[in-house]
């Protein structure tokens, strides 16, 4: 995930947390966004890392990611209400309650039971039909006419086998001219040198939980992966550990996975302004049909 709209904030590793708004360039670069109930600071539901069933961990998400540019982009490029949407790692269900708010039909899907929990206890959950389930193992029997997958949730997919399951769900559930949306960090801007304790350590207030230190340092880069550990520490000896392994796929790889998964019309942009994907750019944002 990452912070958009203000030159006072800083990206950070997890591919799920997103800063506080009142979080500075310095508290900001430990806060990311949470999707798919994973994260940074844990692995990806699917593994087994212990922060996907610590629910601390889900109060901090839901905490630090209010409504945002990331929010507001694919909102924007959905069609007039009501649609037919699909989200993937929907987490705790932010944007999907926002979309159904408007008027669409909305699908939230994601393999944490605790995201999910919020999810369907937070304001306007009662409009989402809630599934539990990974990307590749999905099987709905109907089309949307938008899928989003946000929150860099696609990094967690490691291999090209896994990009090449999931994108095939992508299009077997897609209607004739729906779109799928979803963002990846550009490998060219190198963020993850910045995942280092001494640039991401800080310290949150979670309602219901209390202060939390937090910090993220990266132990290996192997080409595209990226492994790193993250910290939380909820005081009196009280803390978590977790590893995790993001892939960083460059634009042009990218879209021959899209293209074999028969994905012919791309749109490409590489911030949330909506600015075309250059090699500075520090997103790779894809808007497929």
């Amino acid at each position: 995930a990452a912070i958009h709209d203000n030159s006072q904030r800083t990206r950070c590793p997890l591919p799920w947390m997103a800063a506080d708004a009142a979080m500075t360039k310095e508290g900001s670069a430990a806060l990311c966004q949470w999707v798919a109930g994973g994260s940074p600071s844990c692995q990806h539901p699917a593994m087994s890392s212990p922060a996907y069933t610590d629910p601390r961990l889900a109060a901090v998400y839901d905490t630090l990611n209010p409504f945002d540019a990331v929010d507001r982009f694919y909102a924007g490029f959905l069609g007039p209400a009501p649609g037919n949407v699909l989200e993937i790692g929907c987490g705790t269900g932010r944007l999907a309650c926002y979309l159904a708010g408007q008027g669409h039909r909305v699908t939230g899907v994601d393999p944490a039971a605790g995201m999910l929990g919020i999810a369907r206890a937070r304001p306007g959950g009662e409009a989402v039909r809630w599934i539990m389930s990974e990307a590749a193992a999905l099987d709905l029997d109907e089309t949307f006419d938008a899928l989003i997958m946000t929150g860099h949730v696609f990094q967690v997919f490691l291999d090209d086998a896994d990009v090449r399951a999931v994108l095939a769900v992508c299009r077997r559930n897609l209607s004739p001219g729906g779109q799928l949306m979803f963002e990846t960090r550009n490998p060219l801007a190198r963020e993850w040198e910045d995942w280092t304790p001494a640039k991401t350590a800080t310290r949150l207030n979670v309602p219901g939980v209390g202060p939390v230190d937090v910090h993220y340092d990266v132990t290996s880069v192997d080409g595209e992966r990226v492994t790193y550990g993250t910290r939380f520490d909820f005081g009196a000896g009280d803390v978590v550990h977790a590893q995790d392994t993001l892939r960083f796929m460059g634009q042009a790889q990218l879209a021959a996975m899209l293209a074999n998964a028969e994905f012919a019309d791309v749109t490409w942009c590489g911030d949330w302004d909506g600015s075309a994907f250059a090699a500075a750019s520090p997103e790779i944002i894809a808007i497929a049909c």
